[in-house]
């Protein structure tokens, strides 16, 4: 999510009150964190003692709908791992009922999290001068949710709301959901420092970092047992539901260390300490999630860390099979490769793979990297935008969900600054 840095104040009763009325639930205090593109197909690690993630489905920016490609992974990763999974949608519809309406349209369908989990509406861009109409565009949104079986809330942060929103509307006909951001001095943090909670009512989860570990990660606390919604009497269990991402999420959790193989994409667990050669393993590495190279009695090698690890110390986030795009491949860089021969020799094109792969300069490669790729290039292959008037890179990134370096890379532009209305960009 867009990182707002906000100091709020607050009399410090006020968090005792959210959380202390009304019925205890198990979720009190838990922590987790959010999800969007940025944090890869598997989703990036917060802490060990996390309970629940919530990942962006795709969203509307004005109109342009971006889908991301990362939901139904990151869902099942976060099933696998058993975290309680939850939903969100880029919500830049202003004061248009047109476009929320065609927004829900598009997503509600596609909702992989269970039944009663959390879809939030994400609401910090775009709005209009009118508050009345704005709100009435995010009430219709999130009866539209509720309608649909889910539990509904507001994202926004506290400035954005009070200057665009006429808040208490929604919590009159919503009680207690509301998302807030208020991150204070923003520095590192992984306990919630109450000085800066947001000072509102009704507020259900506060996002209160946006550095919650080193590298960045958004922090989240759930105040009143809301992210227990759609998990049997509020434990991080596999719910029954029929959706394909938290199916592959139950059967990813029940893959046993002897049942590892190749193919599978794996996470390092938090209590792990040594590769199996004995070297201590950073903390940084466990954040992250791994292709499995090979296999060897019981352990395993990973890519991009290139290390072999017990395979008692990974954490299966799928089982390895094909997926509505392709099956996912490797290609282990050799001396003189380059991305367009490697490109050429699987038959995609080398925007593809430096998407794909998250390359911001396709030049720069070295022996011994994983290229990762998909089968089926037909249904992978770049999505195009086309330039309008008054555009700049900035803009086009933010509003596609992408970077303006990722852009860069992807069509070859030598000057950011020269860009036409009429031109097509891969991203």
């Amino acid at each position: 999510m867009k990182k707002i840095i906000k100091k709020a104040a607050i009399i410090m009763v006020a968090f005792f009150v959210v959380a202390a009325s009304g019925p205890v639930f198990a979720a009190v205090g838990d922590q987790g964190v959010d999800w969007s593109v940025y944090n890869g197909n598997y989703g990036k690690a917060g802490l060990p003692t996390d309970k629940f993630v919530i990942s962006q489905i795709g969203g509307t920016y004005g109109g342009l709908f971006v889908d991301q490609a990362t939901y139904s992974t990151q869902v099942a990763s976060a099933i696998a791992q058993g975290k309680r999974a939850h939903t969100y949608i880029w919500y830049q519809v202003g004061s248009s009922q047109e476009i929320a309406k065609a927004a829900l349209d598009r997503y509600l369908p596609k909702i992989q999290t269970p039944k009663n989990s959390i879809v939030a509406l994400d609401y910090e861009s775009g709005a209009s001068g009118d508050k009345q109409a704005n709100t009435d565009a995010i009430l219709y949104g999130m009866r539209r949710v509720k309608a649909a079986g889910y539990t509904p809330m507001y994202y926004s942060y506290k400035p954005y709301t009070l200057a665009n929103v006429n808040y208490k509307q929604i919590i009159k006909e919503f009680p207690n959901s509301l998302w807030i951001a208020a991150y204070g001095l923003n520095l590192i943090g992984s306990v919630p420092n109450y000085a800066y909670f947001p000072s509102m009512d009704d507020v259900a989860i506060w996002q209160f970092a946006s550095n919650y570990v080193a590298g960045g990660l958004d922090g989240n606390v759930d105040l009143t047992g809301i992210t227990d919604k759609g998990y049997e009497d509020g434990n991080a269990t596999k719910p029954d539901t029929d959706t394909p991402a938290t199916d592959d999420g139950k059967d990813a959790n029940e893959v046993t260390p002897s049942e590892i193989q190749e193919g599978m994409t794996v996470t390092i667990k938090f209590n792990a300490t040594n590769y199996s050669t004995g070297q201590a393993i950073p903390n940084w590495v466990k954040e992250n999630s791994y292709k499995v190279l090979q296999k060897s009695g019981n352990k395993v090698l990973l890519d991009n860390i290139m290390s072999w690890v017990a395979a008692s110390d990974v954490q299966a986030v799928d089982t390895g099979g094909s997926n509505s795009t392709g099956s996912p491949q490797t290609h282990i860089v050799q001396s003189g490769d380059t991305l367009s021969g490697i490109a050429s020799k699987w038959g995609t094109n080398w925007q593809e793979l430096a998407r794909q792969n998250s390359l911001s300069n396709p030049n720069m490669i070295y022996t011994g990297q994983v290229i990762r790729f998909t089968d089926g290039q037909s249904v992978a292959t770049s999505r195009t935008y086309t330039v309008r008037s008054g555009d700049n890179l900035s803009s086009i990134a933010s509003r596609l969900g992408t970077t303006v370096q990722s852009i860069i890379s992807m069509n070859g532009i030598s000057n950011p600054n020269l860009i036409y209305a009429g031109q097509t960009l891969n991203y």
